[in-house]
């Protein structure tokens, strides 16, 4: 399919489309598109960047635009779930491109804002609901929000809600909605807790796949320096220094390391900003709107609050600390190299994070290409490192790669045995504090 009339949308929706500046659909677009107009449930896999929001926006507003029925009180016609407030804002952003000059109402109720004045919002109803799992629970307790005549759910980066913790809470919301509903989630990895999730949620979906589970962006290239701990902050700045005219991602794993590495990059001239679950939604808000707009050229962030940040331009991502979850490291680097632009991402690995690079590799399939140090899971066998900034996983050479380039292997050293922490996903673990923070 070559462009957007072909994939039956309606000529309205056309026109919407047609303002927004889309020319040709990508082909998680084609692929999901006609499904869910037909009325079937999805289950979509695509790497992130790919353009899964318009995937199931555009035939959702399409099928609401055609029911003249206006929602009831306190109830919405299509909800969308996701697992963080910057994500639920940037669907509901992206929504409200596509339904201007249209009766559709779109709210957003995520954490860190007032539970009140989202009450009050909700009272009238709404036809399309954008909303983080945590904030949903609360007003559903609340008796401010009633899912019975909720005919459509999305669940947007329903990976990311399991890492999160999120499973009981869909296990609640499913038991408000309608069994008579449309049902589609959207996923960048495949564990097999996804493929349970589907079992409950999803009634004879169509599979749509654009990418294997666990691919990450066709065109980021990667590279892996292994440094000690110590030596990251050094070797961050000097490839900041050489690129400062670059948007640049840093990912953290805690929100302390994420504040402290952001004020040393600052107080040594870096233009850097952070976002964490420290930080208020005013605070999370304007870091990304400075970074958005290039008034700083730098975000420190962790995984948390950097899902959902989708910025033109990120040209750089860097793995300041290796992700103990290896899907993250697949949404990382989703940051970069989005719509088909061209993007690096960087990894230090320090020598307690050879086994969580091993865990990335197994995961995505590809030796990540090393660039600098000795792999510290080798001690000194004579492996040395080559040099340039990676290859794209379709195996092409990146164009500032100068020299013959040699790949970690990912192989486990022998001797490890039962200490070795298995790949996957860590045991789902009740967090009180996930309210707070969705």
């Amino acid at each position: 399919m070559t462009d957007f009339k072909a994939l039956g949308l309606s000529e309205r929706v056309l026109h919407s489309v047609e303002a927004n500046g889309y020319e040709k659909p990508t082909p998680i677009q084609a692929a999901a598109i006609p499904a869910v107009l037909e009325g079937h449930d999805i289950m979509g896999l695509a790497q992130t960047g790919t353009g899964k929001t318009a995937a199931f926006g555009l035939p959702l507003i399409d099928k609401l635009l055609a029911d003249s029925r206006r929602p009831f009180p306190k109830s919405c016609r299509a909800l969308i779930l996701a697992p963080t407030r910057e994500l639920a804002n940037q669907i509901t952003t992206s929504l409200r491109g596509f339904v201007k000059r249209s009766r559709l109402q779109i709210a957003t109720v995520v954490g860190g804002q007032s539970i009140n004045a989202q009450i009050r919002d909700l009272h009238a109803g709404k036809d399309i609901l954008v909303a983080t799992p945590g904030r949903l629970i609360d007003l559903m307790e609340r008796k401010a929000i009633i899912l019975a005549q909720t005919r459509f759910l999305v669940l947007d980066e329903a990976d990311q809600m399991l890492d999160l913790g999120f499973i009981h809470s869909l296990r609640t919301i499913a038991k408000a909605l309608p069994s008579e509903r449309q049902t589609l989630l959207f996923s960048a990895t495949m564990p097999k807790e996804i493929e349970s999730l589907s079992k409950t949620y999803l009634n004879d979906p169509v599979r749509v796949e654009v990418s294997p589970a666990g691919k990450a962006a066709d065109k980021v290239y990667q590279s892996v320096h292994f440094v000690s701990q110590r030596g990251k902050v050094e070797l961050l700045k000097q490839h900041l220094a050489e690129r400062d005219d670059d948007l640049s991602l840093v990912f953290a794993r805690t929100k302390h390391g994420a504040e402290k590495l952001m004020k040393h990059l600052v107080a040594n001239g870096f233009s850097a900003a952070s976002i964490h679950g420290n930080k208020s939604q005013g605070q999370r808000d304007r870091a990304i709107r400075d970074f958005r707009s290039r008034t700083v050229r730098i975000l420190v962030a962790t995984d948390v609050a950097a899902r959902g940040i989708d910025i033109p331009g990120v040209s750089h991502v860097y793995n300041f600390d290796l992700p103990q979850v290896p899907e993250s490291y697949v949404h990382r680097i989703g940051r970069t190299a989005r719509a088909g632009a061209e993007g690096r991402a960087i990894s230090f690995c320090a020598e307690d994070e050879a086994r969580m690079l091993r865990d990335i590799e197994k995961l995505t399939g590809v030796p990540i290409t090393v660039a600098g140090g000795e792999h510290p899971g080798f001690g000194a066998s004579g492996r040395k490192s080559g040099r340039g900034s990676g290859r794209p996983q379709g195996g092409g050479r990146s164009p500032d790669n100068q020299n013959r380039q040699r790949t970690h292997q990912g192989k486990r050293s022998e001797g490890e045995g039962d200490s070795a922490r298995p790949s996957g996903r860590p045991k789902f673990r009740r967090n009180r504090k996930r309210r707070a923070a969705a």
